[in-house]
């Protein structure tokens, strides 16, 4: 038995309503539950409840057993002063407020309803499978379920923006700085993301402006931040790189000791960090205000305009320094713009929206439903239980059910698992 369990059935009321009582033998008539708290304090503000026909509004508080007050020093905690009543699952010892007066206390266990119990122990009983309620996921109706993932999906947003907004502190408030730093990251991928990320957090935003306008100058700040220009060298185009990074590092006084080095090992060629930063620095170089034009646009289509670009043309014949093979464009793929879509661009589009005081939340929604969805295990095993995810605010959304409740045996703040329970 969880306390969690005890919050679900005083929130619904899944209990004997008609014949409550206290402890003490006092009549128990719920008119309302109160709101439920995830904050500090009492679990319910405002509840209202009539005990021996007197109506009381305040607080209450519930537990596993009546000495947990004493264990989590409500006693002592003005917080707890106007709690009118205590809701525990086992009533093992008397409890007074702070200035000891008796608190009504309603013990669960011999009213909860049988079903909502039976069905809370069998959602818990196996810990091995992949998620709680994979033998009734099918069963939960989709409309229940489309609603859930598009909450999940605004609420992945809003923690993405969290993030957004420390980096926004860091760099001063400049939002191009943050985008920059954000695409870096999601050019590396998962393997090299904080890598790339380094090295674009390595280099103020405005060397970067400057050296925007000449692509092999972008290129070469880049690369040499990153580590990756090899010496010593036979190659024309390395060797200008070098060129240029040594009187960028010399005037701008660059230092990369804190950049984490990029990797090539078991990476596909066109995720080699070479060719991603090509790509970056050719995105950067082609577009004077990206961060306006991002703001501005509105279709999936204008984003790929934006973002449609290509590694410079020496990366046409190469995949590393030196080594040259056929010749074929490194262009950014439909699938790879999307990624920078779905993890940079509609986070920062939500962020940026907020701070301004506007709600765009269905423009995303109706966005991102436009955008493929991700292909990754966990979209797959969610779709093998009920194929739902179509789209890239499913399978975002799935993401976010997976690791902040079925992980976290969240089930009881899951439309999934409520869904379940009542029915």
């Amino acid at each position: 038995m969880k306390e969690d369990f005890l919050h679900y059935v005083w929130k619904y009321q899944k209990i004997d309503t008609l014949h409550l009582a206290t402890v003490t033998g006092e009549t128990v008539l719920v008119i309302h539950p109160g709101q439920h708290n995830y904050n500090s304090g009492p679990d319910f503000f405002n509840a209202q409840v009539k005990i021996d026909g007197q109506l009381w509004a305040g607080n209450v508080e519930i537990h596993l057993k009546s000495s947990d007050w004493y264990a989590h020093g409500h006693e002592a905690d003005p917080a707890y002063d106007n709690t009118i009543l205590h809701v525990v699952w086992e009533h093992d010892t008397e409890v007074y407020s702070k200035n000891q007066k008796p608190i009504d206390t309603l013990e669960l266990k011999d009213v909860v309803d049988n079903s909502a119990l039976k069905k809370y122990r069998y959602l818990f009983s196996a810990q091995q499978r992949w998620i709680n309620c994979e033998r009734q996921y099918s069963s939960v109706d989709p409309f229940v379920l489309q609603n859930w993932l598009e909450r999940l999906y605004l609420e992945r947003l809003q923690q993405k923006s969290e993030v957004i907004l420390k980096l926004l502190e860091q760099n001063n408030n400049h939002w191009e700085a943050v985008l920059f730093q954000m695409l870096a990251k999601n050019f590396g991928l998962k393997v090299n993301g904080e890598s790339f990320f380094s090295i674009a957090s390595s280099v103020p935003f405005s060397i970067v402006q400057k050296c925007r306008y000449i692509l092999e100058d972008l290129e070469a700040l880049l690369y040499g931040q990153a580590g990756l220009l090899p010496e010593p060298t036979t190659d024309a185009y390395v060797a200008n790189l070098q060129q240029k990074y040594t009187y960028l590092a010399h005037k701008f006084k660059l230092d990369n000791s804190t950049v984490i080095a990029p990797k090539f090992f078991r990476l596909r060629p066109p995720n080699f960090p070479t060719i991603r930063l090509s790509q970056l620095a050719m995105l950067y170089h082609g577009n004077t205000h990206l961060f306006s034009a991002i703001i501005e646009a509105g279709t999936k289509e204008t984003f790929y305009g934006i973002l449609r670009c290509k590694a410079s043309s020496y990366w046409d014949t190469h995949y590393n320094f030196g080594v040259e093979g056929s010749k074929r464009a490194k262009k950014l793929t439909n699938n790879f713009m999307d990624l920078l879509l779905i993890n940079t661009i509609l986070p920062i589009k939500f962020c940026y929206a907020q701070g301004m005081g506007k709600d765009i939340s269905e423009t995303l929604l109706q966005l991102t439903a436009s955008v493929q969805k991700e292909e990754n295990t966990i979209v797959k095993r969610f779709n093998k239980l009920k194929p739902m995810a179509n789209n890239a605010m499913d399978s975002q959304a799935l993401l976010q059910l997976k690791k902040y409740y079925c992980d976290q045996n969240k089930c009881l703040d899951c439309a999934v698992g409520n869904s379940i329970l009542k029915n």
